[in-house]
């Protein structure tokens, strides 16, 4: 509830954001960016800062796209 998808997913990307506005959205960027234990870039669409998580290793598995979602969950309620 506290995240609303940008776009419609593409093949291997997810544009996303919370829903506390760019501030927020930027905090968590770069808070999970300097982590180390994941990498998300950005973008705006619709003039608002959004997230985007690309899976596009070969080797990712559903547990790692699980283990990252959950590190974006605990990181934005730690904001």
């Amino acid at each position: 509830p506290d995240f609303e998808l940008a776009a419609p997913p593409s093949l291997n990307l997810v544009c996303f954001r919370h829903r506390g506005g760019d501030a927020c959205n930027q905090r968590l960027m770069s808070g999970l960016n300097t982590s180390g234990k994941l990498y998300l870039t950005h973008t705006k669409l619709d003039e608002r800062f959004t997230l985007r998580f690309c899976v596009g290793q070969t080797a990712t598995e559903e547990r790692h796209v699980t283990a990252a979602w959950e590190r974006i969950r605990a990181e934005a309620a730690a904001l």
